[in-house]
């Protein structure tokens, strides 16, 4: 019966987040933003490396995700991150899922809502050795860049 639980929460929370995900990869992907760096614009291909959950006035779900450079130097276990790494984490609101919240019976289910921002941070050790070889980037949902006050 556990099993069979679990599959249907799987299911129902895969049923959720489907339509959210590929509406926002068809939204974005149609509509580049406009001041992105060419070397960023294949973000959404990238891996996945973690997930972060920020609550209080950010109510944000977090995706970090990271180029070849990155992932290999996360394998190889090789710190410091080499030049070319580089790391961007997608933010968007945390909102309940009405659908999964039927199958639970109460509010416990969140899922991605409506994009907030993105930010990249680029290694290299020779153009940004003021920073430790880091240089770091925000965009807002109109693909403009960030006020420099919140980095």
């Amino acid at each position: 019966m556990r099993r069979f639980t679990f599959f249907l929460v799987a299911g129902a929370t895969m049923a959720a987040l489907s339509p959210s995900l590929l509406l926002l990869r068809d939204t974005r992907a149609a509509n580049p933003p406009p001041t992105l760096p060419t070397s960023l614009m294949g973000y959404r291909d990238w891996r996945w490396i973690s997930s972060a959950h920020e609550a209080g006035n950010l109510n944000s779900l977090g995706a970090v995700l990271g180029n070849d450079v990155a992932i290999n130097a996360y394998r190889e276990g090789k710190l410091p991150f080499p030049d070319g790494t580089i790391i961007a984490a997608l933010h968007y609101r945390n909102v309940p899922s009405a659908e999964n919240n039927k199958v639970f019976g109460q509010a416990q289910s969140f899922v991605p809502g409506p994009p907030t921002n993105i930010q990249f941070m680029v290694k290299d050790s020779t153009k940004y050795a003021a920073t430790g070889g880091w240089e770091f980037g925000h965009f807002g949902t109109d693909g403009k860049p960030g006020d420099a006050a919140f980095m």
